[in-house]
């Protein structure tokens, strides 16, 4: 008769096991595998100590043995199985991948399944497989554009400096102008959204004529002035910097976040910021619009008010984009800005070095 190995346990992995065998959120088969431990400690054998917890002996064999090698973490987690072996070689795994990343299908300028399947000589499942795996998306792409602004990093950190270190007794406001905003009158009256159908609209409209929102954020408070104005020449602009003067204390700072558009540069405009002195102009990079905080409010009301909304008249179109201020300033919430200059800088780095790369090759 085989005797089985003889288990001696030290008193804290005997209470530790005890604890697991009346344990009221242990699994029930960390439970199994305590006992087995425990009885083989009394000196009991396979045999038996299978016939007392209807196991098989294999099976109390086998928990033996992994806490001889292991000790009790042995016994806590299941033995890693081998799983079934992969049904692609890893080189047709690696060529589909190589081809996905590295070339065009014909007459094409992006992968489908159905081509990489037909080109692979897998099935579509098979591809959307290891495009999942590999974090693979041909059919999305996104947009870039590193500025060329020889002063970038200067002006970056100017303007990130004024998001994370406001100046003391001094007001920021983030300045622009969202231009070319149509007052759309769809063509048919469109149907509510019910369950299981969405609300419906006509993909034809009728055009009323346009408005350009002139909008300050405070990224401190969230708080916007705005103003609707036909036209966006130098006069408008003048005109919106005249409504900033009268809605902001006259005894504050004022630093005014733009862009480098031709207008805010007009020598009408540096005369009247020459004029009024407690007005200084920080200019964010050239093709650096995302360091502009207004352009987070331009996205948030585009989505929430204009991109589907009936206006039958532009009148109508600038009541709305009204009324949507005044709610937005009765509970606004901060813009809060996290990113310092330094990561940037080291983010821009990096894709400077990629398009190069990409250049020489």
């Amino acid at each position: 008769m085989r005797i089985a190995p003889t288990i001696v346990l030290t008193e804290a992995q005997r209470a530790r096991l005890i604890r697991y065998v009346h344990g009221r959120t242990v699994s029930v088969r960390v439970c199994q595998r305590a006992k087995v431990v425990l009885l083989a400690a009394e000196g009991s054998q396979n045999q038996e100590i299978a016939r007392l917890l209807s196991t098989a002996p294999a099976t109390v064999a086998r928990w033996r043995l992994r806490f001889l090698q292991l000790g009790i973490a042995g016994i806590e987690k299941d033995a890693p199985r081998p799983g079934r072996k992969p049904s692609l070689p890893p080189e047709t795994v690696q060529e589909i991948v190589r081809k996905t990343t590295q070339e065009k299908p014909p007459q094409a300028t992006q992968w489908s399944t159905r081509s990489m399947a037909k080109a692979s000589g897998v099935s579509e499942t098979t591809v959307r497989r290891i495009w999942r795996k590999h974090g693979l998306k041909p059919h999305r792409i996104k947009t870039f554009k590193l500025s060329n602004d020889p002063h970038f990093a200067e002006k970056l950190e100017d303007v990130v400096g004024l998001y994370l270190n406001p100046p003391d007794h001094a007001l920021v406001l983030s300045l622009d102008e969202k231009t070319q905003i149509q007052a759309l009158d769809r063509t048919q009256p469109g149907l509510p959204m019910k369950k299981g159908r969405g609300e419906t609209m006509t993909h034809d409209y009728k055009r009323h004529g346009t408005t350009t929102l002139f909008a300050a954020l405070n990224p401190l408070d969230g708080t916007v002035i705005g103003t609707c104005m036909k036209q966006h020449r130098h006069e408008e602009w003048l005109k919106f910097l005249r409504l900033i003067d009268r809605e902001t204390l006259q005894d504050r700072e004022v630093h005014l976040i733009v862009d480098n558009y031709a207008t805010h540069k007009h020598p009408d405009v540096r005369a009247w910021l020459e004029r009024h002195p407690r007005f200084h102009v920080h200019f964010t990079p050239t093709s650096a619009s995302w360091a502009n905080m207004v352009e987070r409010f331009f996205r948030d009301i585009t989505d929430r008010r204009l991109r589907r909304g009936v206006f039958r008249s532009v009148a109508e179109l600038e009541q709305a984009i009204a009324d949507y201020l005044a709610h937005h300033n009765l509970q606004p919430k901060p813009f809060i800005w996290t990113a310092k200059a330094s990561d940037i800088l080291e983010k821009v780095k990096r894709g400077r070095a990629a398009l190069d790369k990409v250049r020489s090759a």
